[in-house]
């Protein structure tokens, strides 16, 4: 009959020592370095300019390392690394900018591209719409739009973040997040329209004022 352990002392339990200098770069290296191509790709989304893209990724980079100590491992690293990157655009470009804030009008219409489609009958109006369009014209709807509708439909619907999780790297409320891209999407929706139109999927152009 095996004996059972002796439990160890306070003063024998080990105790948890802070990582070294090494240990530590070595596992940002691990564990950051994997995101880089995809905050490449959203650093582009922010700053629509390859060079203006890189700086603020290596800005980026620079700043998560310095702060890595923060990081609770088990939590979001993604989510975690885009704030950064999203503070540091702030900080780093739209100051710089020194101009008003594109803004959308308060108004928008309630109606969605999908459901115009469906009117002319046919394949499935989504379908139809996804298989139409172009990945380039995509992109280029989403560029268009103004940047806090663009930034918050690009990490909902590209990046797949929640809610909360969007909240927290814009650093606003869950509520004001879903007004976004609410408004964000219905504009998204109105600019594919156009092109919905030249490929024959509307019957009726989207920008022809009503009644004409």
């Amino acid at each position: 009959m095996s004996e059972t352990p002796t439990p160890r002392s306070s003063a024998e339990t080990p105790v948890r020592q802070e990582l070294t200098a090494d240990e530590r770069r070595e596992r940002f290296e691990r564990e950051v370095l994997p995101h880089l191509d995809r905050l490449y790709s959203a650093a582009m989304r922010y700053t629509r300019d390859p060079t203006d893209a890189e700086d603020l990724v290596q800005e980026t980079v620079a700043k998560a390392f310095r702060s890595f100590h923060q990081y609770r491992p088990g939590t979001n690293l993604r989510a975690w690394l885009y704030r950064i990157l999203h503070t540091t655009y702030i900080s780093m470009y739209r100051k710089a900018q020194r101009r008003p804030q594109e803004t959308l009008k308060d108004e928008l219409e309630d109606w969605s591209l999908y459901d115009e489609v469906a009117g002319t009958g046919g394949r499935s109006a989504e379908r139809e719409v996804l298989e139409a369009l172009t990945d380039d014209e995509v992109k280029q709807a989403l560029a268009d739009l103004p940047e806090t509708f663009r930034l918050a439909v690009y990490l909902a619907d590209v990046e797949g973040f929640a809610y909360k999780e969007i909240a927290e790297i814009m650093d606003t409320p869950v509520g004001t997040v879903m007004s976004r891209l609410h408004r964000g999407r219905k504009a998204l929706q109105k600019a594919l329209s156009t092109y919905a139109y030249q490929r024959g999927l509307l019957a009726v152009d989207p920008d022809r004022p009503a009644g004409r």
